[in-house]
């Protein structure tokens, strides 16, 4: 009776695998699609992978430290609605709400891409890489072309958009791209898939962002590239290295800021782009009001309270984190920070924990000076980042062992 209980156990664990493994492949297939046509829709993607994969939750090891820091953050933010000056109108508007459904469900998703079917994780990690290639190939193309594709078919379907509209929304999917492409490059490399695939991938990112004028995207394909260099070349001391300077960044920023403007950085702004100049306004004027409550911050979404002095979030991730959720959110994200380097430790040089580095330093980047840290689809993105690296991770340790 025990052994038949066993066995049944384990057709029904193998039956589970496939099936998170084939959500797996299936939203590997769509990421390239969602990221040029809609990237808010990576939210929903996530979401409705993570209740797919829920029976793969784990919490043990390594990763105890790190389900306990997001679980604490995730009840202090919910706590510090209390003083909060913004207040969801409502219910499907509370952030709160939302990152208590996020956490479990995204954590769900990172569960199922480390334990998936071999096979199905292979073929999931070939399917990214052979879709955010002709992505790239795609972006290339409207690049060129001012975003043509993107507007012939909206006018296909009879919902035609300006031609600077146009540019703007394709450039969004670029900055999807922008955060994939290493890790899905070396995922790929690690499946089997050909290694030139990273060449449209980034090619694509750096073409559109130079001719559409985004700053921000045409620097993460240096920084990606310069920060798997590091990793490659100094497997134990560079991650270290990465994990001291993103939870340093979080805790700094504010400093960072005072001292640039004591160097007469807020006085220049008025010779930056317009968008660039609008983020050092809302900066500086975060600054005061985090020096109002800098150990309880203001409270979840209050940035939203702050208008026109700040338009929905400072654009700045630990800027934000200071703002709203005070010294105790600003460690949290220091930790998660720290942790998400600090495993990309090697003895030996690996193509893998280069290319997960060179994503997670661009998604700082981006975090730190274009999107907001509550947004869904960013949030989103970051879980597909991080799925996507357990899917390399876990070929990486199956060719070794």
């Amino acid at each position: 009776m025990a052994v038949s209980s066993a066995a049944t156990t384990a057709r029904l664990g193998g039956a589970l695998r496939r099936v998170e493994g084939w959500a797996l492949v299936v939203c590997a297939g769509l990421t390239p699609l969602l990221a040029w046509l809609g990237p808010l829709g990576f939210a929903p993607l996530l979401g409705l992978l993570g209740l797919l994969c829920l029976s793969a939750v784990r919490v043990g090891g390594r990763e105890s430290p790190l389900a306990a820091i997001l679980v604490l953050a995730v009840v202090w933010a919910v706590l510090s609605l209390v003083w909060s000056p913004h207040q969801p109108g409502r219910l499907e508007d509370s952030t709160a709400l939302k990152l208590a459904l996020q956490a479990p469900l995204y954590w769900a998703v990172w569960c199922a891409a480390r334990r998936a079917d071999p096979d199905l994780r292979r073929r999931a990690l070939r399917v990214l890489a052979w879709g955010l290639a002709a992505y790239g190939v795609l972006l290339i193309v409207e690049a060129l072309t001012g975003a043509a594709i993107y507007q012939a078919l909206r006018t296909m379907i009879g919902d035609p958009i300006r031609p600077d509209l146009a540019q703007k929304n394709v450039a969004q999917g670029a900055f999807a791209l922008a955060l994939l492409w290493p890790v899905a490059w070396v995922g790929g490399l690690r499946a089997g898939a050909p290694g030139w695939l990273g060449l449209p991938m980034a090619a694509g990112v750096a073409l559109l962002a130079w001719n559409f004028g985004y700053d921000a995207v045409l620097a993460s394909v240096g920084l990606a590239v310069a920060t798997a260099a590091l990793v490659l070349v100094w497997p134990r001391s560079a991650p270290k290295a990465l994990g001291l300077g993103g939870a340093s960044l979080v805790v700094a920023m504010p400093v960072m800021l005072i001292l640039l403007h004591a160097g007469g950085f807020g006085a220049g702004a008025a010779g930056l782009p317009e968008s660039w100049s609008q983020r050092v306004g809302y900066w500086l004027y975060a600054l005061d009001r985090i020096a109002e409550h800098p150990w309880r911050g203001w409270g979840l979404d209050a940035s939203r309270a702050f208008s026109p002095h700040i338009q929905l979030h400072p654009h700045n991730g630990p800027l934000q984190l200071w703002l709203e959720l005070g010294f105790a959110g600003v460690v949290a994200g220091a930790l998660v920070w720290a942790f998400v380097f600090r495993r990309l430790v090697r003895d030996e040089r690996s193509v893998v924990a280069a290319g997960i580095a060179g994503s997670g330093a661009v998604y700082l980047l981006f975090g730190a000076v274009s999107f907001g840290i509550w947004q869904e689809w960013w949030l989103a993105l970051g879980a597909l980042a991080a799925s996507a690296a357990a899917l390399a991770d876990g070929e990486e340790i199956a060719a070794t062992t």
